[in-house]
């Protein structure tokens, strides 16, 4: 391409473990370009390549580009086809013209899309030239254009590395360690048992361990919420900094041990080389289902196992070169679960399932990847019908994980996170307080609760009142002064809850309330589920605020996942509806610009909207009507 380039020669330390020695400084006078030795892991020769880098860029001449000839037939057609590419100006504005004929040549659908769309009758003479050379290459060698170029590059590298670059010492054809373990790891049967092992390992190292943390952040956020309730006057201010930042955006931040956890089992994974075996094996059944194996590595990024996210989920089909195959992926990697679900999921599983966490984390990921693959299945036997293609990968060796590398790589994750909580979780936060408190309660309404308590004071002995005004603890109070207090706290619950059905917020939740009755669903779970659509980590954002403006006794104090067991709009078979709703239903906002973009359509991110909400809202009536007749 004839842009400057300095190669990174990693894994150095492997090599010399394996009695491999690499002269890099031939190879650099070979190539004609900086060849630095690396190990990433350590961190060795990080200056070195910041230095080639800095002085390759530095430079005024652009570099010469790499010529290898490809035959006398191939080398023919394609000077031709250089000199018709430079005098049309064909892509040279960012291309080099024997770089863009040569793309013609190996049949680029993207650089081909390009040529076709800047000048359409240079691109049908190319094209016509190269099916030509094509129709020639057949007769004469039984080949085609791409394959005769890569064996000539495969002769160049092979000219290259016996030019001393390469030597060995021993046997190079053992079996090293890594293979030895693959054998075990990889092999048919014995290799689904041990993934499932390791993720159900993962997911107990997870909850195991980081209870305890996540206990002390929803004390202090229980703390810093009676701090406010006890210091600020009552008043929007004080119903803002209470209801919708600290149990709104605390409640997405209690998690944040839970996330730490998780992506520490995950850094790991794939630090040891662990994470390229999953994608190997799974690759086998993501075939059946119309996939490529390719496909693996953009699910795991988009959280297969859990805690990543779908936007670089579908980033990673670029790597698919069959489009119906890519379309079927970015389409389907959005049911992973994601950091953002993640949250959600912590909620519901450690509120009602506190039995066999583990396991019911376990059981997600199944349903996650089980319904991504029927998905994917469906619309490559219905929209997106193709052929599927081979698929090739290359398995790194084992290593033990770096501690400084863990660190980097959980605490970038865990920041991002964070970050996210505290940018667009907030402002998510504050908007859905404010549709949650405005207009608020008609005067007319509040009136009657009002008259309500004077006409249950004017009943009641003026000893009791003073008692109660009194603000003695309540194991001290009379009978009297403990009913009347209880009958208190229901009307100002009443009133609240009136208060929060009559904002606007309240009314949409309300008006969805008839139908999504049938999952299950409360008129605040509505609420919290269109917040979703947004960013996932607003669902538990949304519902701390919803119950929290509904929360009127102080003297009750508990997280979120307690307040939703004690609810009785609450069930398992509830939690269980709205966790597979919501590993199914619409991606958030970041995610479907994405798509769209991806698929160069905005109707397909229309349809990732449409489809996975109809879906999800499917699957989650089958288990609350079929849970319900089971007597769950």
């Amino acid at each position: 391409m004839g842009i400057p380039v300095c190669v990174a020669l990693n894994m150095m330390d492997v090599a010399e473990n394996r009695g491999v020695s690499i002269n890099s400084e031939k190879l650099s006078e070979l190539l004609g370009i900086p060849v630095i030795p690396t190990i990433a892991r350590s961190g060795m020769g990080k200056k070195e390549l910041m230095a080639a880098a800095s002085w390759l860029t530095s430079q005024d001449e652009t570099p010469a580009a790499l010529a290898i000839s490809y035959g006398d037939d191939v080398d023919t057609v394609l000077e031709e086809m250089t000199q018709i590419v430079q005098g049309e100006g064909l892509l040279t504005s960012l291309y080099k013209s024997r770089w863009v004929a040569l793309k013609y040549l190996e049949n680029d659908n993207q650089i081909i899309s390009l040529g076709r769309q800047e000048n359409p009758s240079v691109s049908k003479k190319l094209e016509e030239m190269v099916v030509r050379l094509a129709d020639h290459l057949k007769k004469t060698l039984s080949s085609y254009p791409e394959a005769v170029i890569a064996d000539h590059r495969y002769g160049y590298i092979h000219s290259l590395v016996r030019q001393g670059v390469i030597s060995s010492e021993g046997d190079q054809d053992r079996q090293h360690l890594s293979d030895k373990i693959d054998r075990i790891v990889t092999q048919r049967f014995l290799g689904p048992i041990i993934m499932a092992a390791v993720l159900l390992g993962l997911y107990q190292f997870t909850f195991t361990y980081s209870e305890a943390p996540v206990g002390w952040l929803e004390g202090f956020f229980g703390w810093l919420g009676g701090l406010a309730d006890a210091h600020l006057s009552d008043g929007l201010f004080k119903s803002l900094i209470t209801a919708g930042i600290i149990d709104g955006v605390g409640g997405v931040l209690g998690f944040v041990p839970l996330i730490m956890f998780m992506f520490f089992g995950i850094s790991i994974l794939q630090d040891s080389g662990y994470l390229a075996r999953v994608a190997f094996m799974l690759d086998r059944v993501f075939r059946i289902f119309g996939l490529h194996g390719s496909s693996v590595m953009a699910f795991i990024v988009s959280g297969g196992i859990a805690g990543g996210c779908a936007v670089p989920g579908v980033m990673a089909t670029r790597t698919l070169r069959s489009p119906k195959e890519r379309l079927a992926t970015l389409l389907t990697v959005p049911f992973m679960n994601c950091g953002a679900k993640l949250p959600v999921f912590a909620l519901l599983v450690g509120a009602f399932l506190t039995e066999g966490r583990a396991q019911a984390m376990f059981l997600i990921t199944l349903i996650s990847w089980g319904g991504a693959l029927m998905v994917a299945l469906f619309l490559r036997k219905t929209a997106i019908r193709g052929e599927s293609t081979p698929f090739v990968m290359e398995l790194p060796p084992y290593r033990f994980p770096t501690f400084r590398g863990l660190l980097i790589h959980t605490w970038e994750r865990t920041w991002q996170y964070i970050k996210k909580a505290g940018t667009v979780i907030l402002s998510i936060s504050i908007v859905l307080w404010a549709m949650m408190t405005f207009p608020g309660l008609p005067e007319s309404e509040g009136e009657k609760f009002e008259a309500a308590r004077k006409t249950l004071t004017a009943a009641t002995a003026p000893s009791v009142l003073a008692e109660l005004e009194s603000e003695a603890p309540a194991e001290g109070r009379s009978p009297e002064a403990t009913a009347l207090r209880e009958q208190l706290v229901a009307i100002d619950a009443q009133e609240a809850e009136a208060g929060l059905r009559h904002s606007v917020a309240g009314r949409i939740g309300s008006a969805l309330e008839p139908i999504s009755r049938l999952a299950g669903f409360d008129w605040r779970t509505n609420i919290a589920l269109v917040g979703g659509f947004a960013a996932k980590e607003v669902v538990v954002s949304t519902l701390g605020t919803a119950y929290s403006l509904g929360e009127v006794d102080p003297e009750e104090t508990g997280s979120l996942g307690d307040v939703l067991a004690a609810s009785p709009g609450w069930s398992p078979l509830v939690a269980w509806s709205l966790i597979i709703f919501t590993i199914f239903y619409a991606p958030c906002f970041v995610a479907v610009v994405c798509i769209a973009r991806e698929a160069g359509s905005w109707k397909w991110g229309a349809f990732s909207m449409v489809f996975n909400t109809v879906l999800a809202f499917g699957l989650a009536i089958a288990v609350y009507q079929i849970g319900s007749a089971l007597g769950f």
